[in-house]
């Protein structure tokens, strides 16, 4: 079912060259981009029209409007089953502990006496939030998005989630509790492109929407293409590919753990990515084993479960160490890490690219997407060697502040000047020397 790589015997190439020996889904974002540029011109010209005609058209919903209605989140907190509630009051909970301790506080250095650069931290003043609502629901993402923003200080927030034709045209109803539970009251019926479009240019009208500064969250290539569209006029946090999970274990592992963990993220999606990268052949025999009694008696295994964990994007990565292991996965650059070694604390410090860190065999990814406290809207497709997770910094501008006294200025000012000459920018150092009714000491 899960295909092998056998990289033993043989010296690891380096850098690019050992990327492309990984697995890896196909995600053509590009080639997206061209069909989802008229989806969203056509919200820019005609705004709630476009999203209503979008929702008839992908979600099988003819909506009357497109916001929800504050009582409909009332409504779906009240009928909310109290298990759920109370478990995602705890991952709020949790989230906001981390997350809190994530802010940064200004900082002024003295460059020189009466000459001060202050580092101020200042959110976007506007953000759109997407929750997916397709294959499944995830009110836990609408946790991992809202809590940073929240935390970070961000004053205006918003939150799209696509039509759903068993609920009215409304957003699934524990996606429409999580926002009342966080305190979201505006939220829209919009999903896909059309969302993110939404967001960028806004709509008209009393139930409009305001246009944002930026949108975060995961969704489908629909949603990745549409924020490559707007990068620029918005910011994002990252164009989301298929969820991926690799997994670095010796034989120490546990087989059940192992095999459980590659299926948790398979359930996905068929383009979900499996990932394990061991130096133990019994290990991988074992793991191959055990996953088919995990998958016969779970769930969504035709359509989502075997397709990916029988797809190009997942396998089992034979390696003749842990440390050869360490080059394979910081050259793959994983969503999510799971380490399970020995010693694995030691080993995880020496990760350098990976989304999130699972540490041993009681850090399971499941644990993430929930309850750690960690956030689970991560870097995807290796971006992880470049980018971070969602993070209260992720909605944080930096600021700086100069502050010089005309005697600061004039200690420094024939080095600006010579520097702008040697720029050929005259006027640069000219600006100066309109400052000083002598000569810039120097020059």
């Amino acid at each position: 079912m899960i295909s092998r790589i056998d990289l033993r015997g043989d010296t690891l190439p380096e850098g690019g060259d050992l990327r492309d020996l990984l697995p890896r889904a196909e995600f053509d974002v590009e080639a997206a981009l061209e069909k989802v540029r008229p989806l969203c011109e056509d919200v820019r010209h005609r705004g709630t029209a476009a999203l209503i005609d979008a929702a008839e058209k992908f979600d099988g919903v003819t909506l009357e409007r497109v916001r929800v209605p504050e009582k409909a989140l009332i409504d779906a907190l009240e009928a909310l089953d109290p298990a759920v509630r109370a478990a995602l009051e705890e991952s709020i909970r949790r989230a906001r502990l981390v997350h809190r301790a994530q802010r940064r506080s200004s900082h002024t250095t003295q460059v020189v006496p009466g000459g001060t650069v202050t580092e101020k931290w200042v959110p976007v003043g506007r953000v759109g939030l997407y929750a997916p609502g397709g294959r499944s629901v995830y009110p836990s993402s609408v946790i991992m998005n809202v809590v940073p923003a929240q935390e970070a200080g961000v004053e205006s927030i918003a939150l799209a989630s696509p039509a759903q034709k068993e609920f009215g045209g409304l957003p699934h109803p524990t996606i429409l509790a999580a926002c009342a539970l966080l305190g979201i009251d505006e939220v829209y019926a919009a999903g896909g492109a059309s969302a993110v479009a939404m967001f960028a240019y806004g709509t008209a009208g009393p139930d409009g929407c305001a246009p944002a500064n930026m949108v975060t969250g995961p969704g489908n290539i629909w949603v990745a293409a549409a924020k490559r569209y707007f990068t620029g006029r918005i910011g994002i946090d990252a164009e989301a590919g298929p969820t991926e999970i690799a997994v670095l274990a010796d034989a120490t592992a546990d087989p059940v753990h192992v095999a459980a963990d590659l299926i948790s993220q398979a359930e996905h999606d068929p383009l979900a990515a499996a990932v394990l990268v061991t130096d133990s052949a019994e290990l991988a025999d074992a793991v191959e084993k055990e996953l088919e009694p995990q998958i016969a008696a779970t769930k969504h295994i035709e359509d989502r479960v075997v397709p990916a964990l029988s797809g190009r994007q997942s396998a089992i990565v034979l390696v003749d160490s842990v440390e050869d292991g360490l080059r394979v996965v910081d050259a793959y650059g994983a969503e999510h890490l799971e380490i399970q070694t020995a010693d694995a604390a030691a080993v995880a410090a020496r990760v350098r690219n990976a989304g999130a860190i699972f540490v041993g065999p009681y850090a399971p990814v499941s644990l993430g997407d929930y309850c750690a406290g960690s956030n689970h809207v991560l870097p995807t497709g290796g971006c992880a060697c470049h980018s971070s997770g969602l993070s209260v910094q992720s909605f944080l501008r930096g600021i700086h502040i100069v502050d010089y006294s005309e005697e600061a200025l004039a200690e420094v000012a024939h080095h600006v000047v010579t520097l702008a000459e040697a720029e050929d920018l005259p006027a640069h150092g000219a600006a100066l020397k309109a400052r000083f009714a002598w000569k810039v000491p120097g020059k």
